[in-house]
This record gives structure tokens, sequence and C-alpha cells, in this order.
């Protein structure tokens, strides 16, 4: 699978409505048939920061990137970030999230 995650430093005045700006985004990648999870978090240290931890399976990818609302948000987005985001891409072993070792709850 594809694991990516992504860092967005909203502007100032979007702030507190980027995530409503980005939810045609959202909801699309959301219904493509490769995509595991897409989901957003916001930095408690960082309020102006996004962060965006999404998975596609190894078909997945390539079409969601090459997708018309993949292409739309690429140029709906650029006017609300203060900067070119931070991405971490790769491709891992599995097909979903396993559990943690360390912590068991029984």
């Amino acid at each position: 699978m594809y694991f990516i995650v992504v860092k967005f430093k909203a502007r100032p005045e979007h702030t507190d409505t980027f995530l409503d700006s980005v939810d045609e985004f959202t909801r699309a990648t959301r219904q493509e048939p490769g995509n595991l999870w897409f989901e957003w978090s916001r930095s408690v240290e960082e309020p102006d920061t996004f962060v965006l931890v999404e998975a596609f399976t190894d078909d997945g990818a390539g079409p969601h990137v090459n997708s018309d609302h993949f292409r739309k948000a690429m140029v709906d987005m650029k006017p609300l970030v203060a900067e070119t985001p931070k991405i971490v891409s790769r491709q891992v072993e599995g097909d979903g999230w396993g559990e943690m070792g360390e912590l068991q709850v029984d």
C-alpha cells in the first residue's frame, strides 16, 4: 500500500475555514476504489498546520493523483496555503492499520 502524510500550513485568513475548503476533495477521494483512508488532523501546537494521513492500495495511488478532483484540488488549495506542503510518501507492506505491540488492551 502507499502510505502518505502531508503537512499543510494555512494562510492566516484561511486557518479557520481550511477543512471546509477541502471538504469536496476529501469526500471525492474517500469514494475512490483504491482509497484506504484519508484523514485530516489539526496540529495542537501550530493551529495553522493541518496534517493529512492517507493510504491507497498499490493500484490506487496512480488513479488518485490523475483524477479530476485531485487536479482541481491542487488549484483550489494553492491560495489557501502559506508554503509548499511537506510530504512523506512511501510504499509499505500491508493493507491497513495493525495493532500496536507495545500497548495492548485486553
